[in-house]
């Protein structure tokens, strides 16, 4: 196991749809430990393989203490209800924006045995869900902005990185 670095906007890793992880062997254990190890800090509610420079389809979470990961996550279920927040991204350091999300989600994948995983939840839960099959797509947060909001983030990005 191993903390890591993460990647940071302007990076390609974080553009690039990631491949889906077609056998389960020792380097994606250890994908799997380095994204549990590396969201398990305060403020971390999320953490996707690309963001970690790995373009596998996984991820890990850190939310209300519950700590998990899936692989191959796909998006199955959001409601039509929506939350509004800011939203922020490790990826995306220090700059928040309201972000508009489903209210609940429900991913469906497996674990490092190969069996089938369903994660779902409201809120922060739903949000991350979110978030991180978002990344696993090559869709960083900051491009579901709109408007004025969206405007003075893509300023923010430039001014920042």
């Amino acid at each position: 196991m191993a903390f890591r670095d993460i990647r940071v906007v302007g990076d390609p890793v974080l553009r690039t749809p990631c491949d889906e992880i077609t056998v389960i062997d020792d380097r994606v254990r250890m994908l799997v430990a380095d994204l549990l190890e590396t969201v398990d800090y305060e403020g971390r509610a999320g953490l996707a393989a690309n963001q970690i420079g790995v373009s596998m389809r996984a991820f890990s979470w850190n939310i209300d203490g519950d700590l998990g990961y899936v692989l191959n996550p796909r998006l199955v279920a959001t409601s039509e209800d929506l939350q509004d927040g800011d939203e922020g991204c490790l990826s995306v350091p220090n700059l928040w924006y309201p972000t508009s999300r489903a209210q609940f989600a429900r991913v469906e994948g497996t674990d490092l045995d190969g069996a089938p995983v369903v994660v779902e939840g409201e809120g922060l839960m739903a949000r991350c869900l979110q978030h991180e099959c978002d990344h696993l797509d090559g869709r960083l947060f900051i491009s579901r902005l709109t408007g004025d909001v969206r405007r003075q983030a893509m300023k923010d990005v430039r001014t920042t990185f």
